[in-house]
């Protein structure tokens, strides 16, 4: 049977719904997200299927509900808390750093702490600083966490169902230009394995990683560059922590090459330490450095053309590409 073509918040949906059926341990709370549906319509429809108990509104108290979530989750639920903006996280940091990561390992391993945090991030429609940024370095760094970016929906639905069976505090972090985007999604059970990467274009020349929405301004450029005759392969990761670095390194030594995109600002990013591994282990098999394209480090802009400019867009990835393979007028300089 063909999958269906469904979007992304739908994908999500269908991920919270299926698994709150199959175990009553599962519940949500958020701002919003029961009598409304969720600021993106996420859990539109979940209140009269679920009742008030296991969909619940919550205060604009994004300390409280994380703390409500960790400790329901160390007392033995599956709790999805809903934040709005990744950047009103800051505001539970402790519970997720000090508490929830670090749980397993402070009750020598006897402990559990299955707490998933959905929340989206990004930059897009003018929201500006406070409600735009891109977050995913400051959970990545903090061992005990896991840290998942979909990009498709499929992977929307399959990595948040795994999310919801695991026994590990897990950051889903979404993106607010991808809700609305339609792909195919299989039809019943669709799990997906954390720590597997995705190829989504198959090429020889260069890889370009790229993870949430910084995939399809990949794969855009991959395809503006085909017209030239500069084949790139797009890896996706999926999931940050665990991170599959085999793929990465297998295209790497492939290609010879290596891209990384990120949409968060250039400094302390993830992709700074991805590079690192490519450069620890696979030095050898490099024909050029290693590229990164990211976003600026800047705070981002309420005005929307300075907002674009902040962070990667497609010409700024196919200007990467065209680096790592020594091609256009900074080459031709450096010669």
């Amino acid at each position: 049977m063909a999958d269906r073509e469904i979007m992304y918040r739908e994908a999500l949906r269908e991920a919270i719904d299926e698994e709150m059926g199959a175990n009553p341990e599962v519940f949500i709370i958020g701002e919003g997200i029961a009598e409304r549906g969720g600021s993106y319509k996420v859990t539109e429809g979940l209140l009269a299927k679920y009742g008030p108990k296991r969909v619940r509104d919550t205060p604009i108290a994004e300390a409280g509900m994380i703390g409500v979530g960790v400790g329901a989750a160390i007392a033995g639920t599956r709790p999805i808390v809903e934040i709005l903006y990744v950047d009103f996280a800051m505001l539970g940091m402790d519970m997720i750093v000090n508490q929830a990561a670090k749980f397993r390992l402070m009750t020598g391993g006897e402990g559990r702490v299955p707490f998933v945090m959905r929340t989206q991030g990004g930059a897009g429609g003018g929201v500006a600083a406070q409600h735009s940024q891109s977050l995913e370095a400051l959970f990545y760094h903090i061992p005990g966490l896991r840290v998942v970016m979909p990009s498709t929906p499929a992977d929307a639905k399959g990595l948040l169902k795994h999310a919801l069976r695991q026994s590990d505090p897990v950051m889903f972090l979404e993106h607010k230009h991808l809700y609305m985007t339609k792909g195919p999604v299989p039809e019943g059970e669709h799990v997906v394995a954390f720590g597997k990467g995705a190829i989504r274009r198959q090429g020889k020349d260069v890889t370009v990683i790229a993870w949430s929405n910084m995939v399809q301004r990949a794969l855009d450029a991959a395809e503006d560059l085909a017209a030239e005759g500069i084949d790139v392969e797009v890896i996706d990761p999926r999931t940050l922590v665990p991170l599959d670095e085999d793929m990465i390194l297998a295209s790497v030594a492939k290609t010879r090459r290596a891209v990384i995109v990120q949409e968060a600002p250039r400094r302390g990013g993830v992709a700074s330490d991805i590079a690192s591994i490519i450069q620890d282990k696979a030095f050898f098999e490099l024909d050029a450095p290693v590229t990164i394209v990211a976003g600026l480090n800047v705070p981002i802009p309420f005005n929307l053309t300075l907002e674009a400019a902040s962070v990667p867009q497609k010409d700024d990835v196919v200007g990467g590409i065209r680096r790592a393979l020594h091609i256009g007028p900074l080459a031709a300089a450096a010669e």
